[in-house]
């Protein structure tokens, strides 16, 4: 168990992402709830993770499933209970895992009461709490576009104003410029840290110093130094783990984020590798090229060495189910899963699991009004507009639309995967009788028995954490081939990103070098589809 009263005790952790609506519904209403996450630790305490990162539990009205936050000290009633939730805070330490909850910062909902009584008066108080520009109904600041679609100001007729919602128009931006704001988010924190929570996850946090006038949403000039001041007033203990969304930040950028001198955040989520594989936007779908992401994970882990902390991530709410994405989700289902955990746990930084990735779980494809989030039917309607076919729109939100991530999970080959005795409220995939927890579990080659062993071997072996990290290789475009070294332990990580047989890769030093873990029986010779090997060293 990891000595949590170490400031940077997150460098050697790893934390599984739940997202409550689809992890585990025990009352029958097809929602998930915080007492099916409670009657699940044990299956997480035997994978082996040590923190929990908890999507919104908040009280909401669910506009863009709990991003859209009414109430923050409250918690979403088909949730749960807030002493559901401090149960489940006390028996998952128990357990020696730690609940970091995800905070939105950036916006609220537009029923939360802050915005209701901002939206009352131009002289209310609450008024300032969110950023109004003056206009008439044909004219507004700017052109923005929102990011769900549709334009980003949306006018109130009885204030003759408009509000900027980067958004969607159910999610008001917060005024930042406001101290009066910053400081009622400060002290719904130590709210929150007061009941045991050991950290956040801060949601879209590059985009709190905005300056909507000039069209900038992220890296605002301000931006650094309100999270400092966020890190002063609101994070105080060094034990606490703080991990910002930045879609924007690029490496020179999180450098400032995560500089170890601890007067930012833990680390940030930047996701340049996962833009790799897509065009002008997320719906032009292009193939993975491998030689870039290479080169793009070897810049990361060189960049930050020692001048910051990397977060490990291939799937999370908002992406894609990564096996369906990079890897082949039929015949070579489970060793291209496999060979995907091998390749980004063998990095530098903090593993971040999203649930059911551990399980190899699939991308669904969904009639358009089985779909349930509003990007996706927003996009739909958009594509279609633009002159695409149904099917081709279809065909887009397949591989990329954010309900992939959220089916609910499979926990058994039984009704409804074991997730829920009701309708569930997103359809579960159905290849669920094939791809479950309880099956996984018996099975001791499974997914599931990969990722129990990575996560033993990052807290076995000293390299995962500290050693360098040297690309192999760098203009092949088959195989993925690295090694971390340290003065006394060398790690070679080889992965074929292909289901072609692929010449072996092995630097003579690593002959005879012990084989760590490998997706294949014999991890020898010429590569084979989506094999991956680990070899380890210490001299």
């Amino acid at each position: 168990m990891l000595d949590k009263t170490k400031p940077d005790w997150w460098k050697s952790a790893v934390f599984y992402q739940i997202y409550p609506k689809s992890f585990q519904d025990t009352n029958g209403d097809g929602i998930g709830d915080l007492p099916g996450i409670v009657s699940r630790l044990e299956y997480l305490q035997e994978l082996g993770v040590d923190g929990i990162w908890l999507s919104p539990v908040y009280d909401s009205p669910q506009a863009d499933n709990g991003y859209d936050i009414s109430d923050y000290r409250a918690i979403y009633p088909p949730f749960g209970t807030m002493a559901d939730l401090e149960a489940l805070i006390r028996q998952a330490d128990a357990r020696g895992i730690t609940i970091i909850m995800d905070l939105v910062l950036n916006h609220t909902s537009d029923q939360h009461q802050w915005f209701r009584r901002a939206k009352s008066s131009r002289d209310d108080p609450y008024h300032d709490y969110y950023i109004w520009r003056d206009g008439s109904p044909d004219s507004p600041p700017n052109d923005m576009k929102a990011c769900f679609g549709g334009p980003a100001w949306t006018y109130v007729p009885e204030l003759g104003q408009y509000y900027f919602c980067m958004f969607s128009p159910w999610q008001p931006d917060l005024n930042w410029e406001n101290p009066a704001v910053r400081q009622e988010l400060y002290d719904m924190i130590r709210f929150w840290v007061k009941k045991g929570i050991g950290g956040f996850r801060l949601d879209v946090i590059d985009a709190i110093g905005k300056l909507p006038d000039e069209k900038i949403t992220t890296n605002g000039p301000k931006l650094h130094e309100y999270i400092r001041e966020l890190r002063r007033e609101a994070f105080p203990a060094p034990t606490i783990v703080t991990v910002g969304e930045a879609w924007s930040a690029g490496l020179a950028e999180a450098e400032r984020y995560a500089d170890p001198d601890g007067s930012e955040l833990s680390m940030v989520f930047q996701f340049e590798h996962m833009l790799l594989d897509q065009g002008v936007d997320k719906w032009d779908v292009k193939p993975l090229p491998v030689v870039q992401l290479k080169q793009c994970c070897a810049r990361w882990q060189n960049g930050l060495f020692g001048k910051g902390w990397n977060s490990l991530f291939l799937e999370n709410h908002d992406l894609p189910r990564i096996v369906s994405r990079w890897g082949d989700d039929g015949k070579w289902r489970v060793e291209s899963a496999k060979m995907l955990a091998m390749m980004i746990h063998g990095m530098q930084g903090t593993p971040y699991i999203y649930q059911g990735e551990e399980l190899g779980m699939t991308n669904v494809r969904l009639a358009i009004e089985e779909y349930d989030d509003l990007e996706i039917r927003n996009a739909y309607a958009e594509l279609t507009a633009k002159g695409w076919t149904p099917e081709a729109a279809l065909d887009a939100i397949a591989a990329r639309g954010r309900d992939n991530a959220r089916t609910p999970m499979q926990w058994s080959a039984g009704k409804n995967a074991g997730f829920s005795t009701g309708t569930p409220w997103l359809p579960v995939h159905p290849n669920y009788p094939e791809v479950n927890a309880e099956a996984a579990r018996k099975d001791p080659n499974s997914i599931f028995a990969c990722y129990q062993k990575l996560i033993a071997l990052r807290k076995t072996y000293p390299v995962f954490r500290d050693g360098t990290f040297t690309l192999l290789d760098p203009e092949d475009g088959s195989r993925f081939a690295y090694t971390r070294d340290t003065a006394d332990e060398h790690l070679l990580v080889v992965c074929n990103f292909t289901a072609e047989e692929q010449p072996e890769v092995c630097p003579e030093a690593f002959r005879g070098a012990q084989a760590l873990l490998h997706n294949y029986a014999d991890p020898t010779g010429p590569l084979r589809p989506y094999e991956a090997r680990m070899l380890y060293l210490k001299k």
